[in-house]
């Protein structure tokens, strides 16, 4: 069981921030402001919808038409006509200012921390210990964005893309999970079944109109899950983590990561990949990787039965595509046979990602009527001993060799055996879609060169088949036969 130990570094929990987020109840709290600017006005407005009782210090020629107009309709705003002075501080939550000159703005902040206020002073950063960030407002969901201070307009530009995300019935939905959520706590213990209820709830407040019903469905969501919470089973998802590329994950892929409270994930699972997990959820590496020391199959299944039948969300996080050799009928027969239930969440498989990064259609209508993936590597460390080589050594046939490196070799001699054209285009790619991916286009008779010269130790992708005559012809016209992509 030691192969199930982490051999690599894992990622961070949580990578340097330059800030804290935190949200502040103000809810009737005192906050001094002190000017009267337009651009105190809009915090002033920010203060008031969050339901602090705001003190105002301006004089009345320095008040601003907004501020005139904000003092007149608020009865939360108290303006005392004169400028700010240190005993303003008394009893305060918080205190900002908008001030002319860093001299003024100087005196403000210290005056604040000697009073023990935290203190902003509106576009002085050097003169704040919190920022305002960009908002996005669904209350009681609320999404702050922050760049330090760095790009504001970059954190207008993310609000503008996350409005567009989160439909305006997130603030009902929000409202009515407050609702409920004593209800949950009471007929839910923490952990697995009250997470699973929430993430239910997620996927409604996404998906479905809020309606007199829905309250309703959600209570009877709750005794399902209080019922299956009482059987003491877990769960094993079995997700394709694609080829490496963390944009690549399907959504569904990315929930399940977010579910998890184990994940058990292979040796080629990229770290990106990873980091989308939720932080709670342990990490257990079994990877199994050619001509390496690798996890016995045996003892991922056992461990899988084991965390599931102690009532934990299992996701089993495999490279590329689970159903296509990544041994998922294995473990998917070795849960089904403990009544451990299994879902399954497809990945993009590496053949696909291959593709689409050099621009192929693997079914080009003129240059290929079918596409086979074969495996280079059977149980027994070698090729498997039934393949058709006749059929594949068709040029018509588009065929992907997963795991082919060690077995490069015996691919070509075979295929030309076979009959297949010497000059048949071939495309060699290393980490599919990795900063350190690599590609090789060149003929049939040079593919057991090419793989010895690039090496074997990152997973090798074999393309052969008159469908890759348009990649090699590409690369030949800039005068590449290695190109490492960048």
């Amino acid at each position: 069981m030691d192969a199930l130990k982490p051999q690599r570094n894992e990622p961070a929990r949580m990578e340097k921030l330059a800030k804290l987020p935190v949200f502040w109840g103000l809810e009737g709290k005192r906050v001094v402001l002190a000017g009267g600017s337009d651009g105190a006005a809009w915090k002033a407005e920010l203060l008031l919808a969050c339901g602090a009782e705001l003190h105002l210090y301006s004089e009345r020629s320095e008040l601003s038409e907004s501020f005139t107009a904000l003092v007149a309709r608020n009865p939360m705003l108290t303006w005392h006509d004169r400028s700010w002075v240190p005993d303003i501080f008394e009893g305060a939550e918080l205190a900002l200012a908008d001030c002319e000159t860093d001299e003024e703005a100087e005196r403000f902040y210290h005056a604040a921390r000697t009073a023990g206020v935290p203190v902003n002073v509106i576009d002085k950063p050097e003169f704040c210990q919190f920022q305002f960030g960009s908002i996005v407002n669904r209350s009681p969901v609320v999404v702050s964005i922050s760049t330090d201070g760095a790009a504001p307009i970059l954190a207008q530009a993310i609000r503008r893309r996350i409005e567009t995300l989160l439909p305006l019935s997130l603030k009902d939905w929000g409202a009515l999970a407050q609702t409920i959520r004593e209800r949950v706590n009471l007929r839910l213990a923490a952990g697995a079944a009250r997470r699973s209820f929430w993430e239910k709830f997620v996927d409604r407040a996404f998906t479905e109109r809020l309606d007199e019903n829905s309250e309703v469905r959600l209570l009877a969501d709750i005794g399902t899950q209080a019922a299956r919470a009482g059987s003491g089973r877990g769960l094993v998802t079995l997700v394709g983590a694609g080829p490496g590329d963390a944009e690549l994950l399907t959504l569904k892929a990315v929930r399940a990561l977010q579910a998890a409270d184990v994940i058990l994930f292979d040796d080629l699972v990229s770290v990106e990949v990873l980091e989308l997990a939720r932080r709670e959820a342990k990490r257990m590496l079994v990877g199994k990787r050619g001509g390496r020391e690798s996890c016995r199959q045996e003892d991922i299944n056992e461990m899988m039965i084991r965390l599931a039948k102690a009532g934990k969300r299992v996701v089993r996080l495999k490279s590329g595509d689970p159903m296509i050799f990544g041994r998922a009928g294995e473990e998917i027969a070795a849960l089904e046979a403990e009544n451990i239930p299994v879902e399954i969440v497809p990945g993009i498989t590496a053949a696909s990602a291959m593709a689409s990064r050099l621009g192929v259609s693997l079914t080009h209508r003129d240059h290929a009527q079918s596409v086979r993936f074969v495996t280079g590597h059977s149980r027994q460390g070698k090729l498997p001993e039934n393949i058709d080589w006749k059929s594949l050594s068709d040029p018509s046939v588009t065929t992907v060799f997963y795991m082919g490196g060690r077995t490069a070799a015996e691919i070509e001699s075979s295929l030309l055996a076979h009959g297949m054209p010497a000059l048949t285009p071939v495309v060699i790619m290393i980490s599919v879609s990795r900063s350190n991916e690599q590609r090789w286009c060149g003929s049939l008779m040079q593919l057991a060169a090419a793989v010895e010269r690039l090496g074997v130790n990152e997973p090798v992708l074999i393309g052969i088949g008159n469908a890759f005559g348009a990649a090699s012809s590409a690369m030949s016209a800039s005068g590449l036969t290695i190109q490492k992509a960048g």
